[in-house]
């Protein structure tokens, strides 16, 4: 859930979804679609279902248990680099580089002198944040350089005076120069398909039983920009034709 999305956001949603349910098994048991439901508007909604995917896989394969090792972790449905290190160091301890965005940040600022981190993780970066990992208590180094990107060396207005590291800071002794790769442009959202879909999915999700395609039709107006994000959404595995124009969330 915290791919791409703030605690904030995300702490009600995992907080009802932990009491509806506390075990992959008990996940495992319930059809996709109720994932996709209850994610309710946290965006990338395949993450839901990668999620279902997973706890259907730790059922099968693992006796219902959350494996430790990062190799296993990296090989369930939908866990990338990022979850599986966070995963195997903040609940089992293990020694991994933690590679968000907040992490990715203060690394190049600190160790390499540039204001923001390349649009893509690099190898090069991988090999630096494992240099840096400390023999004890890896664990709490993650979450302190989270922290310190998250808080204090923030993308737009970093409060450099509250930073523990400013007499090592590379990018503020070289006068904090600008960033000179690409410009950096943030995501829009309105009038996209991302938008198309989630009006699409919402309603959907609001339904308890098929949705006929007319109550579809009625929540965005631009007709080939519509039928392209619902065809997405089948393709995607989020939305079941029925036939006679009714749609369903997976089963």
């Amino acid at each position: 859930m915290l791919q791409q999305t703030p605690v904030a956001r995300v702490l009600p949603v995992w907080t009802e979804w932990m009491t509806r349910w506390p075990t992959p098994a008990a996940l495992a048991a319930e059809p996709p679609g109720e994932a996709v439901r209850h994610w309710g508007r946290l965006g990338y909604p395949r993450r839901a279902l990668n999620l279902h995917a997973c706890a259907r896989a730790i059922t099968a394969e693992h006796g219902g248990e959350v494996p430790s090792d990062h190799a296993t972790l990296r090989a369930l449905p939908g866990i990338g680099e990022y979850t599986s290190a966070a995963v195997a160091s903040f609940a089992f301890g293990g020694r991994h580089a933690i590679l968000d965005t907040n992490v990715r940040r203060v690394l190049a600022r600190a160790v390499r002198g540039e204001e923001y981190p390349p649009k893509a993780t690099t190898a090069a970066e991988r090999t630096l944040a494992e240099s840096l990992l400390p023999v004890l208590d890896a664990p709490r180094w993650g979450v302190a350089i989270m922290e310190l990107g998250a808080l204090v060396c923030t993308a737009r207005s970093p409060r450099c005076a509250d930073c523990p590291i400013i007499d090592r800071c590379r990018w503020r002794l070289a006068g904090r120069p600008a960033h000179d790769g690409p410009p950096r442009r943030g995501q829009t959202y309105a009038g996209t398909d991302r938008q198309c879909r989630g009006r699409l999915l919402a309603v959907l999700r609001q339904a308890h039983g098929p949705v006929p395609k007319a109550a579809l039709d009625v929540v965005w107006d631009d007709p080939v920009q519509r039928e392209r994000a619902l065809d997405g959404l089948v393709a995607d595995g989020l939305a079941e034709p029925l036939g006679d124009d009714l749609y369903r969330l997976p089963q």
